[in-house]
């Protein structure tokens, strides 16, 4: 049996907020579904494309009566959407959200919200370079995780049918400490991301390169930082910004590295390279091996492409 909610409301609707209204849509996860945002333009663009079944810019009125509420905006604007929904949640109501970082989501969020709704916080561990509306596709979850990080004294019932909701949604579930989580996620996806823009701006900044020979040879590798490096930058400041400590943590680790990697280069211990990009292939191996990634040409992209 299928999760089913009467009513779902989604304050924001780019990226992740798309692609969950339409494998919604898909799936027949709910009977309503209420599109929220601040933007006029991204509104207007989300019923063109028939996300919802109602489109409201405040999101007060949009969460009225809604059974589940998706809030899937930056991180840094959580705690004014708390505060925009907190008085016209109804009891029973679950809570969740979609950021990169949670306990900063945790700290925004749970003040505000009223006893009797049911907060708990998510992350799927899903997405691409591209946002806006017209970025979502229904099969963005299918087989990637969704890490749920319940707060102390979440209802268990509430707990399972939030899980089985990202189950129908194509998702493998993984529930952690938020603390635990925001570590995890320093190192698999923000740090990445954080290296990804500075060697780009590196090769932005390189006066001796000109920009035809990056974009003509980019194929050597620096392609696939571009694509990290084009995400969305409003998400990306308010991630550094709220999972700072962590962040920081493992920028001082990958120094240490990077260290390490420069000076086995300057003396030419040929050895030392050679077991680091042995131990990092199997890295990669093993990624294809869990099934989160293709092994085909292109890291698998083409294969994730729409028609």
């Amino acid at each position: 049996m299928k999760p089913h909610f009467d009513r779902i409301a989604f304050i924001g609707i780019g990226l992740i907020g798309s692609s969950l209204a339409r494998v919604v849509r898909r799936e027949g996860l709910a009977g309503h579904l209420v599109v929220s945002t601040r933007s006029a333009d991204t509104l207007a663009r989300a019923e063109e494309l028939g996300l919802g079944d109602s489109y409201v810019a405040d999101a007060g009125e949009a969460v009225r009566e809604a059974d589940l509420v998706i809030v899937s905006v930056p991180v840094g604007a959580s705690e004014a959407v708390a505060i925009a929904i907190k008085d016209h949640l109804k009891p029973g109501a679950i809570v969740t959200d979609v950021g990169s970082t949670k306990a900063s989501v945790i700290a925004q969020m749970a003040p505000y919200l009223p006893e009797g709704v049911h907060f708990i916080p998510g992350h799927p561990l899903a997405g691409t370079e591209r946002s806006g509306p017209d970025a979502g596709f229904a099969e963005l979850f299918t087989n990637r995780w969704c890490i749920l990080t319940p707060v102390e004294g979440t209802d268990p019932d509430a707990l399972e049918r939030l899980s089985d909701f990202w189950r129908a949604c194509g998702s493998n579930i993984d529930t952690m400490d938020p603390q635990h989580h925001d570590m995890v996620l320093a190192i698999v996806s923000h740090l990445p991301h954080i290296i990804a823009y500075n060697i780009v701006g590196t090769a932005d900044d390189l006066a001796t390169v000109t920009e035809s020979e990056v974009i003509k040879y980019s194929a050597s590798g620096f392609r696939d930082f571009t694509r990290l490096a084009a995400s969305d930058p409003t998400m990306w400041r308010d991630v550094c910004l709220h999972n700072k400590d962590a962040i920081l943590e493992m920028l001082a680790r990958f120094s240490e590295d990077l260290a390490s990697l420069q000076r086995a280069i300057r003396w030419g211990d040929g050895d030392k390279l050679f077991d680091l990009f042995t131990r990092t292939r199997h890295i990669r191996r093993s990624i294809i091996e869990a099934g989160q990634e293709v092994d085909v040409p292109d890291f698998g992209r083409q294969a994730a492409k729409k028609d």
